[in-house]
């Protein structure tokens, strides 16, 4: 059984029972040792490996009635990405993650596909000028992913951050120990991107998505192995380390409300910043155009204080976007395929939630072992990208088919717009 003092809760652990049942609205309920599992995951891939992860953190004590999960669902470290966990007096540093505040960024443009030239190169290369991108130098002082001289917008929006971020470095002086202002307005590495579209009536959009970087990465990583350590302290036995909680009411809680909250601010400002860099390329390159009253900036993976089946609990989306009634989201597919821009239908169920994006269905190293660069060019073609083997991994059929992870949350979300790429800057 699970003794938590802190939690003043005691819950013994019940026989498993392997009890699946699909509902109406398309969702499987699974029943577990602890709290059931609600998964959107009718006609897409739902490896073992996620359904054990979702299976232990069910197992906690302190889940708020069900563990909710998104299509895109695949595993993560200690959590699942695509899940949605409710919890009533802890909070799980690991299922926030390390890429705190992580998410989409949107704006439609008065432009039309027949504005733009036939080729895009020249747009890509000018984005890629003013928005540092990828990672060299071991993130050091020669760091091609990070400013070097600070923009006026970059140094002004930090201004707004500095305060809050030398109260966490005074307390945690680890925190500070890297790349903090120079990263912001800057786009990382991996997944991140940024991207030209065209929507289903060839009105132009710019999108892109990226996190709190390197410093969220401190901060996410630090409280992680604070918690654990914790949790030895006080002799609480985890169905995974990773899942180290920290007890609301406690210092550590505290610490890392105060740091998670400044970060998801930091990432939040972040795509801001890089968006404005990507308008302004693209007013360089372009004929003239203007912002339509249009724009989404939403966050992936983080936590917020919300209130859901008559309490008030903590909401931790490990991949999964806020999609209460009336909601804009952003659901990207991958390098090729389609994204979308949605509207949320307030779906108590899903905690009010939604996919992050289509998903990966291999990883990174199966990617590049299973496919060569001839596949990732018909796979990206007609797109202006990167068409390079560092890029394999990230090649559109290493994630679900993002038409099936729409078809399974139809019940969670409407389409507002249908988005295809035509330039893609990758880190």
């Amino acid at each position: 059984m699970f003794v938590d003092s802190r939690l003043g809760i005691v819950r013994a652990l019940a026989t498993v029972i392997m009890n699946e049942s699909t509902t109406r609205d398309g969702h499987v309920t699974l029943e577990t040792m602890g709290a059931p599992i609600k998964a959107w995951t009718v006609g897409v891939q739902f490896e073992a490996e996620a359904e054990a992860q979702l299976r232990r953190v069910a197992e906690l004590p302190f889940i708020h009635k069900w563990v909710a999960v998104m299509p895109d669902v695949h595993a993560g470290i200690g959590a699942t990405v695509g899940s949605v966990i409710a919890t009533k007096g802890a909070i799980i540093p690991a299922a926030v993650g390390v890429d705190i505040g992580c998410g989409m960024m949107a704006v439609r443009t008065s432009l039309r596909a027949s504005d733009l030239p036939d080729n895009l190169r020249e747009l890509r290369s000018s984005i890629e000028a003013a928005v540092p991108h990828g990672r060299t130098d071991h993130g050091g002082r020669n760091d091609r992913g990070a400013w070097h001289q600070l923009p006026d917008d970059v140094a002004s929006a930090w201004t707004e951050l500095e305060a809050d971020f030398t109260a966490l470095t005074k307390k945690f002086p680890r925190l500070g120990g890297g790349a903090s202002v120079s990263q912001l307005g800057t786009l990382g590495t991996g997944n991140h991107f940024i991207e030209v579209c065209l929507d289903e009536s060839d009105q132009v959009w710019f999108m892109l998505h990226s996190g709190s970087r390197g410093v969220g990465n401190r901060i996410g990583s630090f409280f992680i192995e604070l918690a654990k350590k914790d949790m030895r302290t006080w002799m609480v036995n985890l169905p995974d380390e990773n899942l180290a909680y920290l007890p609301v009411g406690t210092e550590h809680f505290g610490d890392y409300w105060n740091a998670v909250s400044w970060a998801q601010k930091f990432a939040a400002k972040n795509r801001e910043l890089m968006m404005k860099s990507v308008v302004r390329a693209a007013r360089g390159t372009l004929s003239p155009f203007e912002l339509t009253d249009v724009a989404v900036n939403c966050h992936h993976n983080y936590v917020a204080r919300e209130h859901h089946y008559g309490a008030d609990v903590l909401v931790t989306r490990k991949g999964a976007v806020r999609a209460g009634e009336g909601d804009l989201g952003i659901i990207p597919g991958s390098m090729g395929a389609k994204s979308f821009i949605v509207r949320g239908k307030g779906k108590k169920e899903a905690f009010c939630s939604c996919s992050h994006g289509a998903g990966r269905k291999m990883s990174r190293t199966a990617a590049k072992k299973t496919f060569s660069l001839k596949d990732h060019e018909e796979a990206t073609k007609g797109i202006e990208c990167r068409k390079d083997a560092d890029v394999i991994d990230e090649t559109p059929a290493a994630y679900k088919s993002i038409d099936e992870v729409m078809n399974a949350q139809r019940e969670l979300v409407d389409v507002v717009h249908t988005l295809r790429q035509v330039v893609c800057v990758k880190g």
